[in-house]
């Protein structure tokens, strides 16, 4: 049976609105920044990795 991965949200850093979710590296130990279209805002923002 395999493992299930781990995943985090990306929130919009404008109004913090989760809008997506990335499988988690277990090595890496920054947060990602990516900047991506957020619905709410109706506009490309920088979304944080939350936990």
């Amino acid at each position: 049976m395999a493992l299930a991965q781990k995943k985090a949200a990306l929130a919009c850093e404008e109004c913090g609105s989760r809008n997506y979710t990335i499988a988690v590296n277990p090595h890496r130990t920054e947060r990602l920044e990516v900047k991506k279209f957020c619905k709410n805002c109706n506009r490309h923002t920088i979304h944080r990795e939350t936990k």
